[in-house]
């Protein structure tokens, strides 16, 4: 039962800040899109020229899609994941790996990111103490490549968050194990990897580096923010209440605290998790000042390669590793008031409970939207579907207003073609799908635009919700509802 508590932790905490989240239906926020009777298509495995960012998370999760509550038990495999990993590198004392595997996941950069949508980076980020562990304990092969498994399959951004904990363990190991640490990371990478580098034409907008850049979430300043494990560059996902200068500024000893009990410590495992947490500050702070974001937008112009960097807060996932370690640490050398340590994160952070204070929960897609993927997927004629409103995120009614990017590419068999650029505040970032480059142009040409999207290969036009003055005036309408109508051209 002792061996269990970790577990029992991680998905303890995991049920009290999705809450609502984990009722039936789907969770739909931000990047986190799941949807009824997902159709396996090309953009899932990156064939269609755009950047593959969800490759290959979007197939898992169609693929896991015929479990019931197949999202719901994804959401708290990240927190089991992350809690058992984290319990794993800290001295064998049960209130010591509680306390590493509450501050693993009971932390702003995991809600934050929750409510960012951003699942498929979560699963990378809860796989991080079992690579540290597998690398600086030589593991056998196998079991090296099964640590890197969470991270393969959340893709591009948790890879890269992965590959610098692993550079951190190398480094604590002095390189032992790099040849067949590089390996697993690359063969397991291939799945984005391949494409990507078929859409190496595609450009990243020098604009995201400003956009994305960490900032303030607390009264503390980018700096003190990020040292609180927070920074996060949309508004919209940080926690309610979470400003408070008092509560701020005892996250942030704690945090502080427990980085200083990481690296009093002599093991290689602590050395490879102050390693890779202080680059991932370093990382996290590139954007914050013009110079820095003049710097890495200049480099990004020149190769896109370097936008990885764009949201640089992403990395700060290697500081929270490394802050669940030396919690443990802390709660192992402090036995008296271990239970200090355990309940201090949770009492600071009390706004993450019920998800996230009521902003994660679940809904059911409309009546409308099922009979229209229906109607679109019985169709066996070609041709592609043109997505609208044209904009990335919307925010449905039916979804509560909780913004959400565009679930239609993810419901049908056919190729859809959406603005994939991205729109914060009110700066527009450049799209990357280039049938979207090509998309936006016909939208801009006066009149109706059927004859030319019927030219250019489309079949149908989807509009949702009903936000979008139909142009197209040639087409058939096949469906008319309240949330959704179906043209066909």
């Amino acid at each position: 039962m002792r061996r269990a508590l970790p577990l029992l932790t991680g998905l303890g905490l995991g049920a009290l800040m999705l809450g609502p989240a984990l009722r039936p239906g789907y969770v739909l926020s931000y990047d986190m899109v799941f949807v009824p009777h997902p159709a396996i298509t090309d953009p899932m495995f990156g064939r269609t020229g755009g950047f593959p960012r969800q490759v290959p998370s979007d197939a898992f999760a169609a693929l896991l899609s015929a479990i019931p509550w197949s999202q719901q038990l994804i959401l708290l495999s990240i927190f089991a994941i992350a809690a058992t990993g984290a319990a794993r590198l800290v001295p064998d004392v049960t209130l010591a790996r509680i306390a590493a595997a509450v501050v693993a996941v009971w932390n702003p950069y995991v809600a934050e990111r929750l409510l960012l949508g951003q699942w498929a980076l979560l699963l990378g980020y809860a796989g991080l103490p079992w690579v540290l562990g597998a690398i600086v304990r030589r593991a056998p092969l196998p079991r090296l490549a099964l640590a890197f498994v969470p991270a393969a399959i959340g893709g591009f951004a948790a890879m890269n968050l992965t590959a610098l904990v692993a550079a951190g363990a190398l480094i604590a190991v002095r390189g032992r194990g790099l040849v067949r640490t590089a390996a697993v990371l690359t063969v397991l990478a291939l799945p984005w990897l391949v494409p990507a580098l078929r859409a190496s034409g595609t450009a990243t907008d020098p604009a995201g580096v400003g956009v994305f850049a960490a900032r303030p979430d607390t009264p503390l300043s980018t700096l003190g923010s990020l040292l609180s494990l927070g920074g996060i560059w949309n508004t919209e996902a940080v926690p309610p209440g979470y400003s408070a200068l008092l509560p701020a500024l005892l996250r942030l000893g704690l945090c502080l605290t427990a980085l200083t009990a990481l690296a009093v410590q002599r093991t290689p495992t602590a050395r490879g998790a102050l390693y890779a947490g202080t680059a991932g500050l370093a990382l996290a702070c590139v954007g914050i000042s013009a110079p820095g974001r003049s710097a890495l937008g200049w480099a990004i112009s020149h190769w896109a390669g370097f936008g990885v960097l764009r949201d640089g807060q992403l990395f700060i996932g290697a500081l929270a590793l490394g802050a669940a370690l030396g919690a443990g640490h802390l709660a192992a050398g402090w036995p008296r008031r271990a239970w200090y340590v355990i309940i201090a994160p949770v009492a600071l952070l009390p706004m993450l409970a019920w998800g996230v204070f009521g902003q994660l929960g679940s809904v059911g897609y409309p009546r409308d939207w099922l009979a229209a993927q229906k109607l679109i997927n019985a169709d066996p004629a070609p041709g592609k579907a043109l997505s609208l409103p044209w904009g990335a995120y919307r925010r449905p009614d039916w979804n509560d207003g909780r913004a959400v990017i565009n679930p239609i590419p993810r419901m049908l068999s056919r190729r859809v073609v959406w603005n994939d650029g991205l729109q914060v505040g009110r700066v527009e970032l450049a799209r990357e799908d280039p049938l979207a480059i090509e998309a936006d142009a016909l939208l801009k040409a006066p009149g109706d635009p059927s004859e030319a999207f019927r030219a250019a290969g489309y079949r149908y036009v989807v509009i949702a919700d009903g936000t979008t003055e139909n142009r197209f005036l040639s087409g058939k309408v096949v469906l008319r509802a309240p949330t959704i109508t179906v043209i066909l051209l």
